[in-house]
């Protein structure tokens, strides 16, 4: 599969679109929205897309080529995903080219803060950084099973192969069962 990633233009584009669509799967699960609390507004979607796609970028970046190439096609096809979401909101065409920056912005700034809490293996870093960006809740207090969701589906992605990302699509823990038995959903 890793081969023929690179022979067509089009078998390349729908493993992307297929990558892409699993993660967005993953990030409208409504246990997230319930069960974690992240709000269910076009931030906190925006927030779910994020970290979802943070992950499976984090995984991403610890394999062999090409999966830095996937990294950057997959990167590309959200941030072309959210320009088109902007459109349909009504943002003019002027006003795309900023609101993308500051996306870009605050997505990679999530994603760095993300990953030194995670690497750190430091559950209270990450909670603060989740509390923060996609909770409102500046102190954490809330974000403990929205951090262990996170640390379980980092845990679960670290075994998947490029072909697994791109064939069934990243695995993430059930939010239902955060706290329980983290048990595989998506």
């Amino acid at each position: 599969m890793i081969l023929g990633f690179f022979r067509r233009a089009e078998s390349r584009k729908r493993l992307i679109d297929g990558l892409q669509a699993r993660i967005d799967q993953a990030a409208r699960v409504p246990g997230l929205y319930r069960r974690l609390q992240v709000p269910d507004t076009v931030e906190g979607r925006f927030e779910a897309v994020c970290l979802h796609v943070h992950l499976a970028m984090r995984r991403l970046k610890q394999l062999p080529p090409p999966a830095e190439d996937v990294a950057q096609d997959l990167i590309n096809a959200v941030f072309a995903q959210f320009d088109a979401s902007l459109r349909e909101l009504g943002v003019g065409d002027v006003g795309v080219p900023k609101r993308m920056k500051k996306l870009a912005q605050a997505f990679y700034g999530r994603a760095g803060g993300y990953d030194v809490a995670l690497d750190a293996g430091d559950r209270t870093a990450l909670a603060l950084a989740l509390g923060r960006n996609v909770l409102g809740d500046a102190d954490g207090e809330r974000a403990g099973p929205l951090a262990d969701y996170v640390i379980a589906a980092d845990a679960t992605l670290a075994g998947a192969s490029l072909d697994d990302l791109l064939g069934d699509g990243p695995r993430f823990p059930r939010p239902d069962d955060v706290g329980t038995a983290l048990g595989a959903e998506t």
